[in-house]
């Protein structure tokens, strides 16, 4: 189905809605009939979004991968930059289509939140397996533990350098968890905090270094990477079960 434009602007939060709009303009002069859709996912449709650290987040669907065409939008990356604007993820339909069961948590995460500027919805109708869900949750607790492992090596004993392990960590996870709730048939969308709030409840587990990587108003240092490690690794076991 086509959308309206003006209409699905709407749903973009006030201060970034005159951007997105100024962004998908250009991603039509640009790509022409290349460009199949445009959709915008995730925090700059809620009023979570921070104007002053997070970035728009969107996929452009193209039927076929053109380089010569990514370069052209390449070179408006810096400009989209300072105006909020992530550069975009390119996929084909025919890349969505197969690639349902190795990326069931990116899709999804693009699935419960998001708005097609123009073209068809390539999204709200995909459906997942449970068994691919669950696997890629696996994967990326253990690829975390490992990143976690191998950062605290890269720091060299440095203290400070520990708080933006943490983030980084913790901000990748937040797709991981949305995913532990998907397992449990919660799959309506929630900002970060309820996310982990209620697998905190279906775990029964308490998960304090998640919550503290991810306050960014508080100072955070080897103890919060301790806890966020033992997050990480229970939920690993927690998972299995799952």
């Amino acid at each position: 189905m086509m959308t309206e434009p003006r209409r699905e602007c709407e749903r973009i939060i006030a201060p970034m809605r005159e951007r997105v709009e100024s962004y998908a303009r250009l991603i039509r002069e640009l790509f022409g009939e290349a460009a199949r859709a445009l959709t915008v996912f995730g925090s700059a449709l809620t009023d979570a979004f921070n104007v002053d650290r997070d970035t728009v987040r969107s996929v452009l669907l193209v039927e076929r991968v053109e380089l010569p065409l990514l370069r052209r939008l390449a070179d408006r990356g810096i400009k989209l930059g300072k105006a909020g604007v992530a550069a975009p993820l390119i996929m084909t339909p025919h890349h969505i289509q197969t690639s349902l069961d190795t990326f069931p948590l990116e899709f999804i995460e693009i699935q419960v939140q998001h708005v097609t500027l123009f073209g068809p919805d390539y999204f709200n109708d995909l459906a997942f397996e449970k068994a691919h869900v669950r696997l890629q949750c696996e994967r990326e607790l253990k690829r975390t533990l490992i990143g976690l492992r191998q950062a605290l090596l890269a720091s060299a004993g440095r203290e400070r350098l520990v708080p933006g392990i943490g983030i980084d960590a913790a901000e990748n996870l937040v797709r991981t968890l949305r995913g532990l709730l998907w397992l449990k048939d919660r799959r309506e969308f929630k900002d970060t905090l309820p996310i982990i709030a209620e697998v905190e409840m279906l775990a029964a587990r308490k998960l304090p270094g998640i919550r503290a990587a991810l306050d960014h108003a508080r100072p955070s240092g080897w103890s919060d990477f301790d806890r966020l490690y033992d997050d990480v690794d229970a939920l690993g076991e927690i998972v299995n079960a799952w």
